[in-house]
């Protein structure tokens, strides 16, 4: 006799199966990953220096505009990377 979890699970299978990930896709994956990690990486450094020189100078006008655009950009890249992983499971 089956639990109502593995119940569930088989039901839920049938409704929308797991796809089998290839070793290609994951390391196309991978790829991206670490290309988008080293570009949030750069602009912290490159904002980063702006920040502290701001933070040093007491602008704090400057300060919380650098942080904005700091964040934009984490969400910009974030959402081009998902864009870029959901097209290479397309594929």
């Amino acid at each position: 006799m089956k639990s109502a979890y593995e119940i569930a699970m088989e039901k839920l299978d049938k409704e929308s199966p797991v796809q089998k990930v290839s070793a290609e896709l994951k390391a196309e994956l991978a790829e991206l990953d670490n290309l988008y990690q080293s570009k949030l990486a750069e602009r912290e450094v490159f904002l980063g220096g702006k920040i502290a020189e701001a933070e040093a100078t007491g602008d704090f006008e400057a300060l919380e505009q650098l942080q904005r655009e700091l964040a934009s950009d984490k969400k910009t890249l974030e959402s081009d990377l998902e864009e870029k992983k959901e097209a290479a499971r397309s594929k």
